[in-house]
């Protein structure tokens, strides 16, 4: 939502309730009346205050206008001192309950919600305790998406090149956006293609996750891209967070979602972004569309627009992830025996990984610095993740010898004792594509000397 459509702006209080009722109910828009009222019988204590709180809500005056109140439950029945206020939260300084200035401000901002809002940290916790017990009962999780690379490839209109500019006749109309994957957008002097698979993938997770928009970039740019993929707002709602919503710079973190750490799921195609949230991470392998997108990451190769290809859709990386994320819910609802709030998505998410590489006992070859310590490297921590035991050593027991060169020893012991001799690549593929991938697929040359 735009600061410009924003109830702040509006002097009826039931304007910002209803707005905060959607944003901090995060409620699915996918819910029906008898799940709604199933969850308010189990809870209906909570449910009412709520509601009775909503309507006794008045306006805050302000010196050059007047800004509507937010709504936050204060439960004010339960406590003999009504007189003192908390502060939970705040909008343009003013406490979101008693209306009074608030100088020292204390929790976590969320402009994507609404311009200059915060809660505090006691009043964040309490969002996440009762949201996460409404969307477990409606069997839903949490999801976190990147944009570039994961959703979609954008590049700025005079970067495209002399093989790309037979694109500009192709696009799709913005009048309606919702069967299109080819947009020209103007106001953003860019131009973007949706990855392969992106509506289906969006309208299936839905069923399952209150999902969230998470980029990196500016907050115009989230909220035009947000308008391609969800055009009647039906998956985000105003859950799309930009780069000025953060509360580090260069990283993302989960502070900023309303969602419980505990049942949220991220993907991202930049792991380092993430630096705090690495459990809830699933890895996605880059969409270089565009030739822009490949020479910012080094690929002196023709893009797939040049080359006038794309992603499969079935079998693409959407797709691809998109039978992991239903088999991390169906483990999460239907297989665990833990207690509903006592389980952890995060520990799903590491026994489904450890399945890919099951069995496999790998053994490396000159991939790794002669003084490097093995055992720090990245391809051995993502084999261990993915289930494999990694050794320095051979025995009778390895099954893989990993090497970018054939004629080393290993290498020739591998070919002599018949395991698997893979490239490097093969684990990284593996782990991109959540299955374990025919070794025969990743052959090792041996190097020119």
């Amino acid at each position: 939502m735009s600061v410009a459509e924003s109830p702040v702006h509006s002097s009826s209080s039931d304007d910002f309730t209803g707005f905060l009722e959607r944003a901090l109910g995060s409620g699915s828009s996918h819910s029906s009346p008898d799940e709604e009222a199933d969850y308010e019988s189990d809870d209906g204590s909570e449910r009412s205050t709520k509601r009775r709180k909503v309507e006794n809500l008045g306006s805050i005056e302000e010196t050059h206008g007047s800004t509507s109140q937010v709504f936050v439950e204060e439960n004010s029945e339960a406590s003999p001192k009504k007189d003192i206020c908390t502060h939970p939260g705040s909008v343009k300084d003013l406490c979101i309950v008693c209306g009074q200035r608030v100088d020292e401000k204390s929790g976590v901002p969320l402009g994507y919600i609404h311009k200059d809002f915060w809660l505090n940290n006691d009043e964040i916790d309490r969002v996440r305790s009762t949201d996460i017990k409404k969307s477990l009962h409606l069997k839903k999780l949490y999801l976190v998406l990147d944009l570039d690379h994961t959703l979609l490839n954008s590049t700025h209109l005079n970067h495209m090149t002399a093989e790309e500019e037979y694109l500009h006749s192709q696009t799709d109309s913005l009048q309606d956006v919702s069967n299109g994957s080819l947009f020209r957008v103007d106001v953003m002097h860019m131009m973007t293609k949706l990855r392969p698979f992106v509506r289906n993938f969006l309208k299936e997770a839905s069923e399952m996750f209150e999902m969230y928009i998470y980029t990196m970039g500016e907050r115009a740019y989230a909220l035009e891209m947000a308008k391609l993929l969800d055009p009647r707002k039906e998956y985000f709602g105003d859950r799309v967070i930009s780069r000025d919503d953060g509360t580090q710079k260069h990283q993302k973190g989960l502070d900023v979602v309303l969602g419980h750490e505990s049942a949220a799921l991220i993907l991202d195609d930049t792991e380092n972004a993430w630096t705090k949230h690495k459990d809830n991470l699933i890895l996605m392998e880059r969409y270089h569309f565009f030739r822009s997108s490949c020479h910012q990451f080094g690929f002196h190769c023709k893009s797939l627009s040049e080359l006038k290809s794309d992603e499969s859709e079935p079998e693409g990386a959407l797709a691809t992830v998109l039978e992991v994320l239903k088999r991390i819910h169906n483990m999460f609802f239907y297989e665990s025996k833990d207690n509903l709030i006592d389980r952890d998505v995060r520990q799903v998410l590491k026994t489904v990984r450890k399945e890919i590489l099951k069995g496999c006992k790998i053994v490396f070859s000159r991939v790794f610095p002669s003084k490097f310590q093995a055992e720090n490297h990245q391809l051995w921590k993502m084999a261990e993740q993915l289930g494999a035991s990694c050794s320095t050593e051979l025995d009778p027991s390895v099954t893989h010898v990993v090497s970018t060169d054939a004629g080393t020893e290993k290498s020739r012991w591998a070919v002599k004792e018949k395991k698997f001799l893979v490239h490097p690549q093969w684990i990284e593929a593996s782990n991109y594509m959540w299955l374990k991938q025919a070794e025969d697929k990743f052959p090792v040359r041996q190097t020119k000397t």
